[in-house]
Order: C-alpha cells, then sequence, then structure tokens
C-alpha cells in the first residue's frame, strides 16, 4: 500500500530497533528507512540480521545490523554505542524485541516466565536506558538540537486477560508502565517523548501462524469488528506517525493498532435475532398499562 507520510518525513534521523530483523520490527525499519531514516537492527541472530541489512540496501537505505541481547546489559551497550559510533546520531530508539510461546499457568515454569519478562519488560528498559545519553537533549551527536523519541511496541493481552498468556500479559503490563513512566519523567527532563503501540493479530508475522493455529483462526474471526487480521504495514504506519513530527505532541500514549478487536466480545445471538427480540419487547411494552405492576394485570 502507498504511505500517506512524505517519503522524507524522517530525512536525517537515525533509527535503532531491536529485533528488527524480522517480522513488525523489519516493516517498521524498513518504512523508517523508505521515509528518509538510516536504520541500525539488533538481533540475536546474525544470519536473520545479514539477510535484513541486505534487504534494506537493496532498497537504497542506510542500513547496519549488530548481535545482540537485549537481555543483557552489556549487549545493549555495545549496540547503542556501536549505532552511535556508525552514524553520528541517535534520534529513535524502536523496542521491537519480544519473546512468546502458549503455555497454560500451571505448565509454565518460573524460569520460563522470567525469560519473556527479560526480554520483553527488563529488555525495553535496559535499552531505554543505555540510549537515554545519546536521547537527550542537546546531546544527540553532530548537527542535532531537541529531544529523540522512543518507541516501545506492546500488546492488549493485558487489558483484560488471555488465555495462556500470562507470562507475555505480565511482561507487556510492565512495557507499558515503563512507556508512561519514562515519558513522564524525560518528557519534562529531556524533552524526549516516548509512546507505544499494541497491535493486534497481524496475519503476516511468523508469531501468528505460532501462536493461532489456522483452524482457529478462521473461526476467531467472527469475533473481529473489521473481520480481518491487520498488517505488518498498519503498525509501521503508526509507528511512523508517532516518531515523526505528525506525532510532537503525542507523549505517553499506547496506541491500539487491532482494529478494536481489544473492544469487541463473541456475538451471543446472531443479529437478525436481536431484531425479533427488540421487537418483542416493544410490542410488550405498547400493550402493557404504564405504571401498572405486572404482576397486578
Amino acid at each position: 500500500m502507498e504511505s500517506p507520510f512524505r517519503s522524507d518525513v524522517l530525512k536525517g534521523k537515525v533509527a535503532l530497533i531491536t529485533g528488527g530483523g524480522s517480522g513488525i520490527g523489519f516493516e517498521i525499519s524498513k518504512q523508517f528507512g523508505k521515509h528518509g531514516a538510516s536504520v541500525a537492527i539488533m538481533g540475536r541472530r546474525k544470519q536473520v540480521l545479514d539477510f535484513a541489512v541486505s534487504a534494506l540496501q537493496s532498497l537504497g537505505i542506510p542500513a547496519v545490523g549488530f548481535e545482540g541481547d537485549v537481555r543483557k546489559q552489556e549487549d545493549a551497550t555495545i549496540v547503542v554505542e556501536s549505532t552511535y559510533k556508525h552514524f553520528g546520531r541517535i534520534d529513535i530508539l524502536v523496542n521491537a524485541a519480544a519473546g512468546n510461546f502458549l503455555v497454560s499457568a500451571e505448565d509454565l515454569s518460573p524460569n520460563g516466565f522470567r525469560t519473556v519478562m527479560d526480554i520483553d519488560s527488563v529488555g525495553t528498559f535496559t535499552m531505554c536506558h543505555e540510549a537515554l545519553k545519546y536521547l537527550k537533549k542537546g546531546g544527540l551527536g553532530r548537527g542535532s538540537s531537541g529531544g529523540g523519541t522512543i518507541l516501545n511496541i506492546s500488546a492488549t493481552l493485558h487489558y483484560t486477560a488471555s488465555w495462556y498468556q500470562v507470562h507475555v500479559s505480565a511482561a507487556k503490563a510492565a512495557v507499558d508502565a515503563t512507556t508512561r513512566n519514562l515519558a513522564l519523567e524525560w518528557g519534562t527532563d529531556y524533552d524526549i517523548r516516548v509512546n507505544g503501540i499494541a497491535p493486534g493479530p497481524i496475519g503476516d508475522t511468523p508469531g501468528m501462524s505460532k501462536l493461532v493455529p489456522q483452524e482457529v483462526n478462521s473461526k476467531a474471526r467472527d469475533f473481529r469488528p473489521l473481520y480481518r487480521l491487520g498488517e505488518k504495514w498498519d503498525i509501521a504506519m503508526a509507528a511512523l506517525y508517532l516518531v515523526s513530527d505528525a506525532g510532537k505532541f503525542v507523549n505517553g500514549n499506547i496506541v491500539i493498532v487491532d482494529g478494536g478487536l481489544w473492544l469487541s466480545r463473541p456475538r451471543h445471538l446472531p443479529k437478525e435475532a436481536v431484531k425479533q427480540v427488540s421487537r418483542i419487547v416493544e410490542k410488550r411494552s405498547r400493550e402493557e398499562p404504564v405504571g401498572v405492576p405486572r404482576s397486578k394485570m
């Protein structure tokens, strides 16, 4: 799809994106690059990184990849510093690295719970903490002024509750809390905007096929207000808005991009059945005298 944004909306900006080699993270990397940004991606798998960097460079995007695990502070430090040394500045940090798998709470080990918390929540804070000195007002690098921008990729799982996702729900709740607290502190002290995106089910990602089998997904479409899965492009466009000047007064928000799914509940009655019930109730109300208790009629 054609982007609604100008192709130079991020011209001159440098973005560091964790988990930027695949899935939603890669689409954000690609769209940022297509809109003028230089891109550094961080990931644990060299083969994935190399492929992603090659794909970005083939589009004319200045891109580089750095191996690293967001759970390790030393890796975070090295990747942030390497990005700064390579491009001379860091304007945008996107935390898209995440861990997920389906498991019932009783079968989930504390170590498994901790692993997802470490990747999603601790990893997000670690990257923010290490990037802060480059994102601060006046500390962006050569020829820059003003604060940078942080974008944390979250989810809607914890808004109510989710089957077999207690570890991810807890981790994403922590990510949202981190986003709001950093928006308050760093927005005030350093003019750094911190926002989040909570994606819904995104059809063209490896995670979707892993977490939701096709036969389950086809039935679940009945519960989606827009009756379709989202696309990685949808998330990337929201990301562009939040990190560009279009979102310059948006801070501390978690933007839900799920077609309204988080609001929905399964229909207890088909629409036609609801109309029939309504007509019966309306007819009964017209026939009954106003103010007369039904027991006395």
